[in-house]
């Protein structure tokens, strides 16, 4: 029997994982792919991720794979491009974006080396229960099905369309339905000092280069449009290009597009209950926005820590099981809530409040100010 099953094991299972079986629990990793894998997810971390990657010993493994820092990041806000240096965090002033195919299996791997155990091309069917314990999971691999695995804990992390928030019926404490639809896809020659965003009325533009050299571009426009963004997506695209970020849009056209599109009007607002007997979540199993913060992995590995604290909390004795996990939702809600509704907002394209506009012009003056100094 295992102390914990994590269904699911991209950022948000791999590193809860991990840091369970770094604690001494007996850990068992699912996972219906196998891994190195591609997802179609959003993959840019602000430096609260990064500064946990650091923490965890696999920075220097993801700088490694030739992933670049990002140490600038340009806004435009319809006013004017403002470039700023990343707020810090614990240290951290830069940020990264791997892709998933490589930070994945760096976690993966991570959570392997911890102790525990992995097991690819799995797809959980079923929760087993006692009751209104859930008990463990059932499942299948190669399309048999295999003996039912216990444990004290079952943790989905498997995402938005979590089944074991299904099966358990996790209450839905906000939803909102999907405000946007979002394409992407990755160019070789556009440069890009460092990440760019534009936000328009109904636009919203990001780029940041990633690895092999490569630059990713995604667009985001009101879920309204998506058939008609589908119908014809490369002139969408790039149309939707020139509207809101006209300097990037030249880059893209010269660079070349070297893989597919991607994209999606599956990203509605949820947030659930995050725990009850036996099962919990963590990730956009328990908590999804939609992308135009790219805040999603940044999240998923502070909640992952939040959620480990409150497992051995629990399993250690120092809080009784059932209170332990109510400390790791209201710690959640505290740091995930303001979050939440930062990105339904940039998600609505609600105008920016005046004083965001005016703090960006003094800031403009201050460091229009300060380079004419340096050049005296």
């Amino acid at each position: 029997m295992y102390d914990t099953i994590v269904v699911g094991a991209r950022c948000a299972g791999a590193p809860t994982a991990m840091l369970l079986a770094r604690a001494g629990y007996r850990v068992l990793l699912l996972d219906r792919c196998r891994f190195p894998s591609d997802s179609m997810r959003a993959h840019y971390i602000h430096p609260t991720g990064v500064a946990k990657l650091r923490d965890w010993g696999l920075l220097e493994h993801v700088l490694a794979t030739g992933c670049p820092p990002i140490h600038t990041r340009t806004t435009d806000l319809g006013d004017f491009p403002l470039a700023e240096t990343p707020s810090p965090a614990d240290g951290v002033d830069f940020e990264l974006a791997p892709r998933r195919i490589v930070l994945d299996a760096i976690l993966v791997e991570a959570a392997v080396a911890a102790g525990a155990e992995l097991r690819e091309g799995f797809a959980v069917i079923d929760l087993l229960t006692d009751g209104s314990r859930v008990m463990g999971i059932r499942g299948r691999i190669n399309g048999c099905e295999v003996a039912p695995v216990r444990a004290r804990l079952v943790i989905g992390a498997d995402g938005l369309h979590s089944l074991v928030a299904r099966a358990v019926v996790a209450p839905i404490t906000d939803i909102r339905p999907a405000l946007t639809c979002a394409y992407y896809s990755y160019w070789n020659g556009v440069p890009l000092t460092g990440a760019e965003v534009a936000f328009r009325p109904r636009r919203v533009v990001l780029a940041f280069p990633t690895n092999d050299r490569l630059s990713c571009v995604a667009v985001q426009s009101p879920v309204s449009e998506f058939a008609a963004f589908r119908a014809d997506i490369e002139d969408s695209f790039h149309q939707a290009l020139d509207d809101a970020a006209p300097g990037l849009a030249a880059r893209v056209r010269v660079g070349q597009r070297v893989e597919r599109w991607r994209g999606t009007a599956d990203l509605p607002n949820v947030v659930r209950t995050p725990f009850g007997p036996g099962w919990a979540l963590v990730g956009d199993a328990g908590y999804h926005k939609d992308p135009v913060t790219a805040q999603g992995i940044s999240d998923a590995f502070r909640d992952s820590v939040l959620l480990t604290d409150a497992i051995d909390d629990g399993f250690s004795g120092r809080e009784p099981m059932l209170r332990a996990p109510a400390g790791y939702e209201r710690r959640q809600n505290e740091a995930a809530l303001p979050l939440f509704e930062q990105a339904c907002a940039r998600a609505a394209f609600t105008p920016f409040p005046p004083a965001v506009l005016a703090a960006r012009a003094a800031q403009r003056t201050e460091d229009s100010s300060t380079s004419m100094q340096l050049v005296r």
